[in-house]
């Protein structure tokens, strides 16, 4: 199998594993689709039910996952796009909550308690953990985020950042934004 993933060839790691595979699975869905909309569906429900599934998420299961784009109409602020799980905030201004923080700073962020973080937007209360990856553009802009939620405290690691990382960049070069 080819690693889509930096870092994680030769690893015996199943996280690493599972995301390699992941990739794959993701890069099959994007294949000859341009659209940003198709695309960012297709990808949230394929993450969400995989980590649903897996055995590598040791009891910390994923109860939202998702994209944030950036409204076209106000640059300063993200709207919701496709997702999976319970109905989500519509919009978020840059700067404002872990999504917000991350598309202003174009920078992963991985939040263990989310009643931690200042100004942590609840959405869902039964979000206790979150991971946020922008969706940067080549140019250094970033286009949205992709946000996945735990129902449990310190659900996500630095393999699942650079997994999601490496969804999130196949994302963005696959789809016209």
């Amino acid at each position: 199998m080819t690693s889509f993933i930096p870092g994680f060839n030769n690893t015996l790691n199943p996280k690493a594993k599972f995301y390699m595979e992941l990739a794959e699975q993701c890069s099959g869905l994007l294949q000859g689709q341009r659209n940003a909309v198709t695309n960012t569906a297709n990808v949230s429900s394929l993450v969400y039910h995989s980590l649903l599934d897996t055995s590598v998420r040791e009891g910390k299961p994923v109860n939202w996952v998702g994209f944030y784009l950036r409204d076209k109409a106000n640059a300063d602020s993200l709207l919701l796009g496709p997702f999976q799980g319970k109905p989500a905030c519509t919009e978020i201004a840059f700067g404002r909550g872990v999504c917000g923080t991350a598309a202003s700073q174009a920078k992963s962020i991985v939040v263990k308690d989310v009643h931690e973080f200042p100004g942590h937007i609840a959405c869902d209360a039964a979000s206790k953990s979150e991971i946020v990856v922008p969706l940067t553009a080549p140019d250094g802009g970033v286009y949205g985020v992709f946000d996945i939620d735990s129902s449990e405290t310190d659900a996500f690691d630095d393999y699942d950042r650079m997994g999601l990382e490496a969804i999130a960049a196949m994302v963005v070069e696959a789809s016209d934004f």
